[in-house]
């Protein structure tokens, strides 16, 4: 399995546990099971600092009642390096994908854009396989981390991406400035206004997934996709036809 395994899960000293909800989408809808989220980072570093947010994240997620997944993208090819993409890490990530209801995507900013390994693991995703959409239809968190000022480069790449998967992007994002002095020799992000946005963007992203969780597939139901696989629509159980019908 190409997952990291999260060190210290529950091990959250930069969160003040007064403040925080341990079920942040209660009253929304059931959070039970556990909203699935998938987690990727950008960067094959060492001392990755998008994958150290991510890690975070994760953290967070899983004290908000999540299940989280990490994909380790370090042997992952490029796209059509392999013919038919036949590799393990290839066929990987997309089952991840397809067991996720919701994502993270955190890259670092490289000459104003994402980095190439944040894009290859999005351009691993198809809109369709094997008749199952890996992306449609999820929640998606965007973060990036930067080595100098705060900038939303990444960010704003990572929106466009995310509604080119048709996925359905939540409002707050993150982005951490002068990341290397974000994180201490551990490896573990100090309390600081960065740190609490990321707990922002979970909490938000726990929220939209549970909220959205009953309606995805109503949300993404296209005309045009209907109208492609042939099938048509079920008179019988065409609520919103039956909404109009003139009443007898």
């Amino acid at each position: 399995m190409r997952l990291r395994e999260l060190a210290a899960p529950d091990h959250l000293p930069a969160l003040d546990k007064a403040f925080a909800f341990e079920r942040p989408a209660t009253g929304l809808g059931s959070d039970q099971p556990p909203p699935r989220i998938l987690l990727l980072y950008g960067s094959l570093r060492e001392r990755s600092f998008s994958r150290l947010a991510v890690e975070e994240a994760a953290r967070l997620l899983q004290f908000f009642g999540a299940e989280t997944r990490i994909f380790d993208p370090s042997d992952l090819p490029l796209p059509d390096q392999v013919a038919g993409d036949d590799h393990p890490a290839v066929h990987e990530l997309r089952e991840h994908a397809l067991w996720s209801e919701g994502m993270v995507w955190c890259s670092p900013e490289r000459h104003g854009q994402i980095s190439g390994i944040m894009k290859m693991q999005i351009d691993h995703l198809p809109l369709q396989m094997r008749g199952m959409r890996p992306t449609q239809g999820r929640t998606l968190a965007v973060m990036q981390v930067s080595g100098g000022s705060q900038s939303f480069n990444a960010v704003n790449s990572l929106r466009l991406l995310g509604r080119w998967m048709r996925m359905f992007t939540i409002p707050n994002q993150s982005s951490v400035a002068m990341a290397y002095k974000e994180f201490d020799e551990d490896g573990r992000m100090r309390a600081s206004s960065y740190y609490d946005r990321i707990i922002d963007v979970m909490e938000e992203l726990v929220r939209f997934t549970v909220l959205m969780r009953p309606h995805a597939v109503q949300l993404v139901d296209r005309y045009s996709e209907r109208k492609e696989a042939g099938v048509p629509v079920d008179a019988s159980t065409d609520h919103s036809a039956i909404a109009i019908a003139p009443q007898s």
